[in-house]
């Protein structure tokens, strides 16, 4: 197969990855609120038509979006808790202490310890309502009747990990490491009442969800989610279905996940996240996986699949070991994962995250899946011999990002380069001596990727300071957010220019280029000699189609 190989990308097209958590907005971290609403509108005003994300699940130890409590359930701390002041759930002065929270980083620590009461406060209410509909929600009984699936054993887990002081469901009494449907009812009154609290969290999340993707699509942005290959060893994933995973009978695992030594780590990454039990998978025809796809296209209009080369072959850490340098590659469950996918979900829209040092194989079957993969312009040098990230080299069959979460910034980049490097970057990219990201953001845009995605960071041209994940490091990522006035400078900024090279480089996501050539249509040609013409009208019937205003509603509504 060519590198063209065919995918479900059509038009060429621009996005920005900016996570919830970075978003502007007054309680201390991003929420599903107005900041959410004031980027989409910068988004359309110039002419954007992606949003990407990073999960959207409740976070655990360390805060990494990665490691999720559930793969189905949405972060409570994104929840806009300015609707429920106006619902009269919450006061002014319950939340006022989440307001006096930083605007520029999200304060972990400190917001633990204030969402949560704020939130029980919240819930308190609404049942001492009775529990009635909140305007824009939707009903609460369907709600949880319709997510009952995975809400239920998803409540149960967080409710039962307060009551046993966050221990890990490993160290809980025996009889209760596994879900079941009469487990509710053996529960103490408070326990229950806890687990009835996240049922009620999720449908608030779920409710403000709906709403602000509704808000995307009115303005013609598709949102990009992002799902991880793994899950997190103490997650209501694992406690609830533990035949998908390779436990032992406590529930540890009989090996962890991770990568070995590569560009981001000399000693690997140790993630500790539970290897799949893929025969069991493919025994059962890959249903938990496809319902965990489904569940993400019910939030999403196209997922990102984490570390896509682990579906070709992912790397086995024995269990104890103590870093990432023992383990050794086995075989993933291939072709026939994605054949179930595709019949399951024919219209699901996935981009393979194919990046690090991958495999032919990996390669093929991404082609064989027909899937998009990924490019990124920070490691056009210095990264491989093959160079396959010079932009040169890029397929029409792929997105590419200046960087992605786990880089640094690319101004950060450019200022740490050797000098060697730096003077072929130069050259290559024409930075003339600038350190500017932008420079980049244009050859992004004007390669022949369809799909271009920039990161929030690079648009506001930020150095190292704003990178927002480092892999390998443990502490202190995931915090970078950007304020209501960096949004408003930015649009007044470089809106117009965003618009315009979404114009000049045909990313206004119309499926335009053709294999073969054909003479301009008449809208397009020259004026016959003998009518009179100004000057402006001639000099646009020369410009013909670089000269033509946004063609679709999706660039112009919203502004």
């Amino acid at each position: 197969m060519s590198l063209s190989t065919p995918t479900w990308l059509r038009g060429r097209s621009s996005g920005v990855l900016a996570h919830i958590s970075s978003l502007p907005g007054p309680y201390g971290i991003g929420n599903l609120g107005a900041g959410a609403r004031a980027f989409l509108d910068f988004l359309s005003k110039a002419g954007v038509r992606h949003w990407q994300i990073c999960p959207v699940g409740v976070t655990s130890f360390r805060d990494s979006p990665y490691q999720s409590f559930s793969s189905f359930a949405g972060n409570p701390y994104f929840i806009d808790l300015g609707e429920l002041v106006e619902n009269g759930l919450l006061t002014v002065d319950e939340v006022a202490p989440l307001k006096s929270l930083p605007e520029d980083r999200v304060d972990y620590g400190q917001l633990y310890a204030l969402f949560w009461n704020v939130m029980a406060r919240a819930q308190e209410r609404f049942v001492g309502r009775g529990k009635p509909d909140l305007p824009g929600f939707g009903d609460y009984q369907e709600f949880c009747e319709a997510q009952v699936a995975w809400l239920r054993p998803f409540a149960d887990f967080m409710a039962l990990k307060a009551r046993f002081g966050e221990r890990p469901w490993m160290y809980w009494p025996e009889e209760i490491r596994g879900w079941h449907e009469d487990l509710r009812d053996v529960l103490p009154a408070a326990t229950r009442g806890v687990a009835e609290r996240h049922e009620f969290y999720q449908y608030l999340f779920f409710g403000q969800w709906h709403r602000l993707r509704s808000y995307a699509h009115e303005r013609q942005i598709d949102i990009i989610g992002d799902l991880p290959i793994f899950v997190a060893l103490d997650s209501a994933d694992t406690w609830h279905s533990r035949s998908v995973f390779r436990l032992d009978e406590n529930g540890q695992p009989l090996a962890s996940a991770g990568v070995p030594p590569d560009y981001f780590s000399e000693s690997g990454q140790f993630w500790g996240n539970p290897l799949y039990d893929w025969n069991q998978q493919a025994r059962t025809g890959f249903t938990w996986w496809i319902a965990r796809l489904r569940a993400a296209f019910e939030l999403f209009d196209i997922v990102r699949l984490d570390h896509f080369r682990g579906f070709d072959t992912f790397w086995e850490i024995p269990a104890g070991s103590q870093n990432a340098r023992t383990g050794e590659w086995r075989k993933g469950p291939g072709e026939a994962f994605f054949s179930a996918v595709r019949y399951a979900l024919p219209h699901a829209r996935i981009i393979a995250e194919d990046l690090g040092y991958i495999t032919e194989g990996v390669v093929k079957l991404r082609q064989s899946a027909g899937l998009p993969g990924m490019k990124v312009l920070q490691f056009a040098y210095g990264h491989d011999d093959n160079n396959v990230n010079l932009p040169h080299f890029f397929p029409r069959e792929s997105v590419v990002y200046t960087g992605t979460h786990d880089n640094t910034t690319t101004r950060g980049w450019l200022e740490a380069l050797p000098a060697e490097t730096a003077a072929l970057v130069d050259e290559y990219f024409q930075l003339k001596g600038s350190r500017s990201a932008w420079p980049l953001i244009r050859a992004a845009f004007s390669c022949a990727s369809k799909l271009a995605v920039i990161p929030m960071q690079d648009l506001l041209d930020l150095p190292e300071s704003a990178r927002m994940n480092r892999p390998g490091v443990p502490d202190d990522n995931w915090q970078w957010r950007f304020t209501d006035g960096q949004l408003r400078e930015l649009g007044r900024e470089k809106s117009e220019t965003l618009r315009r090279w979404n114009e000049l480089f045909d990313r206004t996501g119309d499926d335009r280029q053709r294999e073969y050539s054909a003479p301009p249509s008449a809208a397009h040609a020259e004026p016959e000699p003998a009518r009179v013409v100004s000057r402006e009208a001639r000099a646009k019937g020369r410009g013909g189609r670089r000269r033509r205003p946004a063609v679709s509603s999706r660039a112009t509504s919203g502004s």
